[in-house]
């Protein structure tokens, strides 16, 4: 619960900062990272920074939190130097030099060596020198290197679990080429798929492919990026995730343009649910919903203007739903001043 607050959108940026002190390395690791809003299909609201006092107070917390902290755009530009990013503008970056990616692959610091696995200007003899680093993660930046083969890809130790947060390739995420496109979609190396999921730029064929992936994170990724996914990969995905946010893919608009039948008759109640926002749901299909055995699909019809007036009356008589059904605008008027008589006394 503490780690879902520490990414919700809906609380302040000092209700957050609270979590600065917590005791769990999760909880400080969601908050390094700042609040989940990647939806392009989802109307959110903008979240606010922690007080720069927070960053600087997870970092001294935990140095291991560096890696979420880089990746951070609401890091102050002080706590960016002493990470060792580069604060100045993007247009005047030169690209690493290969004797700065060279000093860089033999530092000391894990985190140093995973960033420099990644740089273009490595020699071919540091490249093949990281891909067998005692680190896990350096390991698996190499193997995602652009100018591998899928055999040498395959040759270097590296592991992608189900539920492992990797670092996307940068190439793979914003290469516009298809043929760079197609090859990681295409590709054995999981963390190469779940790195173009991401990339919004995809055919619509490489997004069929993706959505019919076998490992879940491509296809939440995919779903969160891309608004042509098939109704049905939006779905399964929803059913096979288990993170707290899972909730938000029932907002995606392609659920709305699927079948009806698909959605009202469907065996979860979270889905039967999604029927009554879609177009073509008739007044029919909500009274029918309304009598629904599941209260979650029960009191998105007890709100509903489509409801008969006759089946919003008694849900209104009944307890569970009364306090749903008096905010239906179809609700009789006299039964609304009632309401407001009886609440002032």
């Amino acid at each position: 619960m503490r780690a879902a607050l520490a990414e919700a959108l809906y609380i302040t940026a000092e209700q957050r900062a609270v979590l600065v002190e917590d005791p769990d390395l999760t909880v400080l690791r969601v908050l390094a990272e700042g609040p989940d809003y990647f939806f392009v299909w989802s109307f959110r609201p903008e979240p606010t920074p922690l007080p720069d006092w927070a960053y600087g107070r997870l970092y001294d917390r935990s140095p291991k939190l560096a890696r979420q902290l880089t990746f951070n755009p609401f890091v102050p530009v002080e706590l960016q130097q002493r990470l060792g990013v580069d604060t100045s503008a993007a247009d005047e970056k030169p690209p690493v030099s290969r004797a700065e990616a060279e000093e860089q692959a033999a530092s000391d610091n894990e985190w140093t060596r995973s960033c420099a696995a990644a740089e273009p200007a490595l020699s071919a003899a540091t490249v093949a020198r990281l891909a067998t680093d005692p680190s896990p993660q350096v390991r698996l930046a190499v193997s995602m290197r652009p100018e591998l083969s899928e055999e040498q890809r395959a040759a270097i130790e590296y592991h992608v679990g189900p539920e492992d947060r990797i670092t996307p390739a940068r190439w793979a995420v914003e290469t516009r080429d298809p043929g760079e496109q197609n090859r990681c979609a295409r590709s054995a190396h999981i963390g190469l798929r779940r790195s173009v999921a991401c990339n919004r730029d995809l055919s619509a064929d490489l997004v069929a492919l993706l959505a019919g992936d076998d490992d879940l994170a491509v296809r939440l990724l995919l779903c969160e990026r891309h608004l042509d996914v098939p109704p049905d990969t939006v779905i399964n995905t929803f059913l096979e995730a288990t993170t707290m946010t899972r909730g938000r893919l029932l907002q995606h608009p392609s659920l709305l343009r699927g079948g009806l039948a698909r959605l009202a008759d469907h065996p979860d109640p979270q889905i039967r649910a999604v029927a009554l926002r879609h177009p073509d749901a008739t007044p029919e299909l909500v009274e029918r919903l309304s009598h629904d055995p599941e209260s979650l699909v029960r009191d998105r019809t007890a709100e509903d203007p489509r409801l008969s007036l006759d089946r919003l009356l008694e849900l209104f008589e009944d307890p569970a739903t009364t306090g749903i059904a008096a905010a239906n605008p179809n609700l009789p008027l006299p039964l609304m001043h009632r309401i407001l008589d009886d609440a002032t006394g």
